[in-house]
C-alpha cells in the first residue's frame, strides 16, 4: 500500500476554503463556519471524504440562495498541487446539516434551487448549521498520484435566490 502525504496549506494534505456573497447582494446572503479541510495520510485505492457544517442564511423572501465553487487548479478545477503534479477532489453541497453526501459540484456553475434553514445570519441562534460542505478524494485519484504534500484551495461563492 502507498501512502501519500497529503499535507495541508501549513503542513498537512489540505484544503483551504473561503467564502464570500455574490457581489453587491452582501446584505441578503451570508454562509460561515468554513474552516481549512485536512486530510491527513491517504491510502491508495481508498476514498478520503471530509464534510462541514456551515451555516448558511438567505434573507430573500423564499430563503433561496444559490452556490458556485472554484478549484485552485487550472481553469478553476477541483485539485491539490504538489508543484506541477495534482490531486482531483470532488465537492458536493447539501442544504441541510450533518449530511455526507449531496449535489455533485461543477466548477464555476452555480447551483441553484438551495434553501436555507438559518434564521440568523450567523446561526447564534435557532439552527445552530443550515448545510454541509463534502469534499471527496477518490481512492483512484489517489491510486495514480505522486507521493508527497498536496495543497489547494477551495473557494464558494453564495448569491440569493
Amino acid at each position: 500500500m502507498r501512502l501519500l502525504s497529503c499535507m495541508a496549506l501549513v503542513s498537512a494534505c489540505g484544503l483551504a476554503v473561503y467564502a464570500a456573497p455574490a457581489g453587491a447582494q452582501s446584505n441578503n446572503v451570508r454562509i460561515s463556519g468554513l474552516s481549512d479541510l485536512a486530510f491527513g495520510s491517504l491510502t491508495s485505492g481508498v476514498d478520503a471524504t471530509r464534510t462541514e457544517n456551515v451555516c448558511t442564511f438567505s434573507a430573500t423572501a423564499t430563503k433561496g440562495y444559490r452556490i458556485t465553487a472554484s478549484g485552485s487548479g487550472s481553469s478553476n478545477a477541483f485539485t491539490l498541487a504538489n508543484g506541477t503534479a495534482t490531486l482531483a477532489y470532488e465537492v458536493q453541497w447539501n442544504k441541510l446539516s450533518s449530511q455526507s453526501s449531496g449535489s455533485n459540484l461543477t466548477p464555476n456553475v452555480a447551483l441553484t434551487g438551495q434553501t436555507s434553514t438559518a434564521t440568523q445570519q450567523a446561526c447564534n441562534s435557532g439552527p445552530a448549521n443550515s448545510g454541509t460542505l463534502i469534499v471527496v478524494i477518490r481512492g483512484t485519484s489517489i491510486a495514480s498520484a505522486a507521493g508527497g504534500p498536496y495543497a489547494g484551495t477551495l473557494t464558494l461563492l453564495i448569491g440569493p435566490e
